[in-house]
């Protein structure tokens, strides 16, 4: 019989799972793991072929003590919780989900949008606590005509297009992994990442999390940015730098900010929290009650196909 082992989760229970699994003579267990040795002994405590994998990082060491795994997927569209360069090493396919939130994020974007460019958290706090005055959050800024930044332009920033076309926001891309026909055909204007930066009046961050693009925004950039640009992030926390994101709102560089993802999540207060201009969500911007069905079904399937000996829907690395 083979085991799938989930390292980690926070949803309820695993009732999703195990539907997928009834009947399959596939078992599944669970871990409580914190650290990657407690892992690599749940591993062999339950003889797990497979793993299902949600926030814990899985470096190369549990690869390299238990060759035997097959597969591991991952609860979302980011694999950096995964080392995927060791897994294809020791021949462990790495799944996602990468279809699962198409809806929800771009919705949760254009959100953020609206509640940063509306000033809605500052007009909130300023009526909880006795001030009723509109004045409060001058200046504000018509969106029609105003240009939108997509910084990546995969599947996600391609949604948020039509939402965003639909209150006149006109958008560019900058994605170096993307033709300039394919973001035509889009209906976006293809530019370099120095032209997005000058020429956008909001940022939409919308790349995986990778060497190139940690930090990518960072106080250099935020230097270059258009007068009053506001910066929204529903990708990875890491992909900006938030301390230097906090000076350059301090400073009116960045005008403001709505921020799905931390570097580190939870994460401790940080002074970007204290800021007017700032909108907080707790990574939610890929939820609804649809898209967790799905997302979970989903990389169930695609672990059990691999345990029974098909290819895989959604492979990251490329075994065959």
């Amino acid at each position: 019989m083979a085991t799938i082992l989930v390292t980690d989760y926070d949803y309820p229970d695993l009732s999703i799972e195990r539907s997928v699994l009834e009947d399959t003579g596939v078992d599944l267990q669970e871990t409580e793991a914190e650290t990657a040795g407690e892992l690599i002994d749940a591993i062999d405590e339950h003889g797990a072929d497979a793993l299902l994998n949600q926030h814990m990082f899985i470096g190369r060491a549990v690869f390299e003590a238990h060759p035997e795994l097959q597969v591991v997927g991952r609860y979302g569209i980011g694999i950096d919780t995964i080392d995927l360069d060791a897994a294809t090493e020791h021949g462990v396919y790495t799944l996602n989900v990468p279809d699962y939130c198409l809806d929800e994020v771009p919705t949760h974007a254009m959100a953020l949008i609206l509640a940063v460019e509306r000033k809605l958290a500052m007009y909130t706090d300023k009526i909880r606590t006795g001030t009723w005055d509109w004045t409060q959050g001058q200046p504000m800024y018509r969106l029609r005509g105003r240009t939108l930044g997509l910084v990546g332009f995969g599947k996600l920033a391609r949604h948020l297009v039509p939402k965003a076309e639909a209150f006149g926001l006109e958008p560019i891309a900058y994605d170096p992994y993307v033709d300039e026909k394919a973001m035509e055909n889009a209906g976006v204007e293809k530019v370099t990442f120095d032209q997005l930066l000058g020429g956008s009046d909001i940022v939409s961050v919308h790349v995986p999390l990778t060497e190139d693009t940690r930090g990518l925004l960072d106080s250099n950039a935020f230097e270059r940015l258009n007068d009053q640009a506001t910066i929204i992030n529903t990708s990875r926390g890491a992909v900006i730098d938030v301390d230097a994101l906090h000076e350059a709102i301090s400073d009116g560089e960045v005008r403001g900010a709505g921020i799905d993802v931390m570097p580190e999540e939870p994460p401790e207060h940080h002074p970007l929290f204290d800021h007017d201009a700032v909108v907080i969500s707790p990574h939610v911007a890929w939820y609804s009650e649809q898209s967790i069905v799905t997302m979970r079904r989903t990389i169930t399937q695609d672990v059990l196909r691999v345990l029974q000996g098909t290819d895989p829907k959604n492979p990251i690395n490329d075994l065959r």
